[in-house]
């Protein structure tokens, strides 16, 4: 079967959704604690090629199993990049960064499951996620544009400097924060802070044990969103005659926001067992989307800026 354009563009958009059911099903393993559901045996499960009838080794073994024929998904991509885009770089850097941090993800989660993993270490596991499915959500956008014919459009002014840095310091300090996140949750101090947006009914609480790192995390999306405001409302200054970079400046805007009542429903349903898996994987969700914004908008704005050419 000859490989297409629109062939192409199918293959990217169903390893981004693949991409896309393993950060959800990461989130479901950490948020219901199984994670130990298959025991230390991988990639068996509790020595077994099909497991237990257990909820927690179902859901453990059913994470493996998506993740494997996403990483499937992901190689299929590269090898099509390859020989359908091999001299376009940005595609090529796209699924080859797939394809890293796909690999890396994987191998990070088998050592977790074999060798017993420190929260420091385990919150990496879901950073590495974040950044396989952005990778994946940046190749289908690059092929929106080259469907559009816009890939080459340049705007019709150039992109002041200040904006690629002020994007890149956001969204370096957003992964910080999203890890941050991730460390709350492996260390199981999500209660650390009751009530929203007092923490324990306090403005400033006492500094210690799962307070201080919930406290932590909490001041951490406080500046991000104060960061993003800032820089919405800067690139609708300064960008105003490319609709794309303040397109994509409003749609970080609009989950930032989203972010932060996710945050504030999620404390919410901290005594609902059920009801909060479902808060933090949209928790999740809805920051890995905003990450794909920011690092697209980072993107934009290195190609268009001023004194490139």
């Amino acid at each position: 079967m000859r490989l297409t354009p629109n062939r192409y563009r199918a293959i990217a958009i169903a390893a981004c959704i693949g991409m896309f059911l393993v950060l959800i099903a990461g989130s479901l393993v950490t948020n219901t604690d199984s994670g130990r559901g298959c025991g230390t045996d991988f990639p068996l499960c509790n020595g077994k090629f099909i497991p237990a009838y257990t909820l927690e080794s179902l859901i453990e073994y059913s994470h493996r199993l998506i993740s494997g024929l996403v990483g499937m998904l992901v190689l299929a991509v590269f090898i099509a990049t390859l020989m359908l885009y091999r001299r376009r770089t940005e595609a090529v850097i796209y699924a080859s960064l797939a394809g890293f941090f796909t690999l890396l993800q994987a191998v990070l989660g088998a050592i977790a499951v074999v060798w017993e993993q420190s929260a420091a270490v385990l919150a990496m596991h879901f950073g590495f996620s974040i950044l396989a499915f952005v990778s994946t959500l940046l190749l289908v956008f690059w092929t929106g544009r080259v469907r559009r014919g816009t890939i080459e459009d340049r705007p019709l002014a150039a992109v002041p400097r200040l904006v690629f840095r002020f994007v890149l310091t956001v969204l370096v300090y957003s992964y910080v924060v999203v890890y941050l996140g991730a460390f709350v949750r492996h260390t199981d101090s999500s209660g650390g802070c009751q009530g929203w947006p007092l923490c324990n009914g306090e403005f400033i609480p006492a500094m210690e044990g799962a307070t201080r790192i919930v406290f932590i995390h909490r001041l951490g999306a406080l500046v991000l969103l104060i960061l993003i405001v800032w820089l919405w409302r800067y690139v609708s200054q300064v960008c105003s005659r490319n609709p794309e970079l303040r397109r994509s400046a409003t749609w970080a805007f609009v989950l930032i926001c989203a972010q932060v009542v996710s945050g504030a429903v999620l404390t919410v349903t901290l005594t609902n067992a059920d009801l909060l898996v479902f808060t933090s994987i949209l928790h999740n969700i809805i920051v890995s989307f905003l990450f794909g914004i920011l690092a697209d908008l980072m993107i934009r704005a290195w190609k268009w800026r001023e004194g490139r050419g």
